[in-house]
């Protein structure tokens, strides 16, 4: 039987999603020696998005073949109860074999966040990006706008990429200020590699007053990874989920609880 998951983590102390040498913590290790055990045989998860190092999740979905069957209840709380601390699962259903975490997925949802101020946070250091003074958000939002559809988004890949094309659609880009925080949400179809990280270090360095709310419009005609800036840390990213067709009977990926929008 094939079953979808919902999966939770911090990703501060894992070295990325995918599964690595023996000793190396990823998630991909820590969650299929869970659901091995939950199901008595060995089982390979697939997931919708692979996330680096220090990159976190509310709602990365996988799937996975069991060869025995277990109740929603029996897999998250068998799961959780081996899962170490920073990683849990949130829900878990059963599919049609047809289903594929990525390939099945219709968009994929992220959030970066950026704490300002001229003092460091102790609470935040490991899920944000940290920026010494107030960020021009409405120069930030417009500056967005020229990211909205399909583009070719080489300007904004990692020189690690293995993507066989650049040709990206970006279906929505918001940012908010709420409190301290300054809070970007991206959605589109597919990410290259470092992509929402490069996003965000672009838009930070406009709201920075350094650069123009025209630059992203000039970095996407120069498909050029070199003329568009810093990379975002990774401690500031959060995968919120894929989203997925109704006939798949899925949960909506839910964004973090925090930072809480003040008025």
């Amino acid at each position: 039987m094939r079953f979808a998951c919902a999966l939770e983590y911090d990703g501060g102390a894992f070295r990325g999603w995918q599964r690595q040498r023996p000793g190396v913590r990823t998630i991909q290790a820590v969650v299929e020696q869970a659901l091995s055990r939950v199901a008595d045989a060995p089982i390979t998860a697939v997931c919708a998005g692979r996330t680096d190092a220090g990159v976190h999740a509310t709602g990365q979905v996988c799937h996975f073949d069991s060869p025995v069957e277990r109740g929603e209840k029996a897999w998250v709380m068998g799961a959780n109860t081996i899962l170490p601390e920073d990683c849990a699962l949130r829900w878990a259903r059963p599919v049609a074999n047809g289903f594929h975490a990525r390939y099945s997925a219709l968009s994929r949802r992220y959030r970066y966040v950026i704490l300002e101020g001229w003092n460091r946070s102790a609470l935040w250091w490991q899920r944000a990006a940290w920026y010494h003074g107030t960020l021009d958000v409405p120069a930030m939002q417009n500056a967005a706008t020229h990211l909205l559809g399909e583009h070719d988004f080489t300007s904004f890949r990692s020189a690690a990429c293995q993507a066989r094309h650049a040709v990206r659609r970006i279906d929505g880009i918001t940012i908010e200020r709420r409190g301290r925080a300054v809070v970007i949400d991206v959605e589109g179809n597919a990410f290259l590699h470092n992509m929402v990280r490069i996003i965000a270090g672009v838009l930070l360095a406009v709201g920075a007053g350094e650069q123009p709310t025209d630059w992203t419009a000039h970095l996407l005609a120069a498909k050029d990874r070199t003329q568009a800036g810093v990379t975002a840390p990774a401690r500031g990213l959060f995968l919120v989920g894929p989203r997925y067709g109704p006939e798949w009977g899925l949960p909506e990926p839910q964004l973090p609880p925090w930072p809480a929008r003040t008025e």
